[in-house]
């Protein structure tokens, strides 16, 4: 039996679709606006172009000051933003819609809420994505529209509740790290006054300095001695000091602003200028887009900041961003992209694979469970459950990482398990996936799942929790063929009985004259869930290796 299946095996875990020309549709969810782009994919460059851009300023990050919640009238100006949008998208003909929420829906507790809201009213799935997940994707999109040429890159991304910082050079990035400063939330926590006192500009500054140190720190800790990095700006208060620099430089905006660039100097200059005003004669400056006025100060500032603890004189734009990053990573899991950017077409397995090391989990043992779960999947697959290539991967995951508490303590360690999967910042997927990976493993052992159980209650979706009952029961089966941990089972093979109701497994040992009773108690012991998940009787044969 191999036990190879994190190297070799990889590609039976995933399989991506044959590619062909399609129209995608984008759309970022964002703490001030919400974004779409529409593409159109050339499988055969591999690459895309550009279609539709929809933009609209909702501000979800205005939220409830007591509470922290998304407010009523916001959800509902945005939800009939995403129907608009998701018209749009249908009146085009496109093939697939993929939204992801970020900062203020993340952070929001009733964030899960409009989530759910969303998919009820108009039916858009929307993923949820954490810090370092949207970095990542970033940094995808920033790669679709510049040419890195191997050198190191900072890439700086201000949002409205949230600042990504990224360390690349056109391969693995070496850094990814999200804050929680952006341009919306800053003016709603800081300023006050209109314009900004002098009291509050130097606060703002010292605020945005200091919550940017530690990201900072981490970037240039990774950074060569010998690197002198290009720093790249993308999305709005970016874009808009851009705008508003080439109309005064320039007399004019240029028709495309990527590539445009502009200097730290010029920056604390138009800062100056910023803070000097009020929102009314922001508004009246050449360039400046409707609505960007009431936050670009903040906008500003976090950059200067971030420009002068990283020691760059300038910056460049780039217009392509995290919706960009969507596409991109949607066409590497969907088997578009083969060689550019190939590292990151298995960064979900290297990534359950960082945490598998952190948490110094026995790879062998894991790795010999998650055959003995993908082996029954697809045995049971069409007869006991009609789960799909995601959903086996998803076990696979759970899989890997199903012992991982056992670095905090052994008992309790499925709960332990949980939790650090849960907060172990996956890169590659979304927190839905996350949640559910999370869930298939706390139930290898112990308790099924329960309603009463928070970590359950988390699912909002009746299939999702259907999938880890179902997952995790095949899960405790897995486990227990590797009882002792030493591989005395060699492979299984299983046939349904519909009229009876039965699935035979036939379990082969690997070691002559090895009785494997430890693994058949465990198997007797642990076949009650899965029995009465799946409604069937499991029968078990041992067959000895003579």
């Amino acid at each position: 039996m191999s036990l190879n299946l994190l190297s070799s095996n990889w590609e039976n875990i995933v399989t991506p679709a044959v590619p062909t020309n399609q129209m995608i549709a984008a759309i970022d969810i964002g703490t001030n606006s919400l974004h779409m782009v529409i593409v159109k994919i050339e499988a055969k460059l591999p690459s895309f172009s550009i279609i539709a851009r929809e933009k609209e300023t909702v501000r979800l990050g205005d939220r409830n000051l007591e509470t922290g919640d998304l407010k009523p009238e916001i959800m509902n100006k945005a939800i009939a933003c995403l129907g608009r949008f998701q018209q749009l998208a249908k009146t085009l003909e496109v093939d697939s819609i993929i939204a992801v929420a970020t900062s203020a829906v993340r952070e929001a507790p009733n964030g899960k809420e409009f989530i759910h809201r969303v998919e009820e009213e108009i039916g858009l799935v929307i993923d949820l994505i954490s810090g370092q997940e949207e970095a990542r994707r970033i940094y995808l999109g920033v790669l679709s529209g510049m040419e890195f040429n191997q050198q190191p890159h900072i890439i700086i991304d201000i949002g409205g509740g949230s600042t990504e910082l990224i360390l690349g050079d056109s391969q693995e990035p070496h850094s990814l790290t999200s804050t929680k400063v952006g341009a919306v939330r800053l003016t709603g926590e800081i300023i006050k006054t209109d314009p900004i006192t002098e009291s509050q500009f130097k606060y703002l500054q010292a605020y945005a300095r200091g919550m940017l140190e530690r990201s900072i720190e981490e970037i240039l800790a990774n950074l060569q001695p010998s690197g002198s990095p290009q720093l790249i700006g993308t999305s709005g208060t970016i874009e808009t000091i851009a705008m508003i620099h080439a109309r005064e430089k320039l007399g004019t905006i240029p028709t495309t602003l990527n590539g445009y660039q502009f200097s730290l100097q010029d920056l604390k200059t138009w800062v100056n200028r910023l803070k000097k005003m009020n929102n009314i004669e922001r508004t009246t400056i050449p360039g400046m887009p409707e609505k960007r006025s009431e936050v670009i100060l903040a906008g500003a500032v976090i950059l200067q900041e971030a420009m002068t603890l990283l020691g760059v004189s300038s910056v460049t734009l780039c217009e392509r961003s995290l919706r960009e990053g969507v596409i991109v990573d949607w066409m590497l899991t969907h088997g578009f992209i083969n060689n550019r950017l190939r590292f990151q077409s298995s960064i979900r397995q290297r990534s359950i694979l960082r945490i598998a090391n952190k948490y110094n989990i026995n790879l062998e043992h894991s790795d010999r469970v998650a055959l003995f779960a993908l082996g029954l999947f697809d045995q049971m697959q069409g007869k006991l459950h009609y789960w799909s290539e995601d959903q086996r991967h998803l076990l696979w995951a759970a899989a890997i990482l199903h012992n991982s508490g056992h670095y905090i303590s052994h008992g309790s360690h499925h709960k332990h398990s949980y939790y650090l999967i849960r907060n172990g910042e996956l890169l590659g997927y979304n927190e839905t996936e996350i949640e559910i990976i999370a869930n298939i493993a706390r139930y290898h052992r112990k308790s099924p799942p329960k309603k009463k159980h928070e970590n359950y209650r988390n699912l909002l979706h009746k299939e999702h929790r259907q999938m880890v009952s179902q997952l995790s029961a095949i899960l405790r089966i897995a486990v227990a063929l590797d009882r002792r941990q030493i591989g005395a089972i060699s492979h299984i093979q299983c046939e349904y009985f519909a009229n009876i109701q039965q699935l035979k497994m036939l379990v082969y040992g690997f070691f002559p004259d090895d009785e494997c009773a430890l693994e058949l108690w465990s198997l007797d012991y642990k076949k009650d869930v899965f029995e009465q998940e799946f409604g069937v009787k499991l029968a078990i044969t041992f067959i000895k290796k003579t």
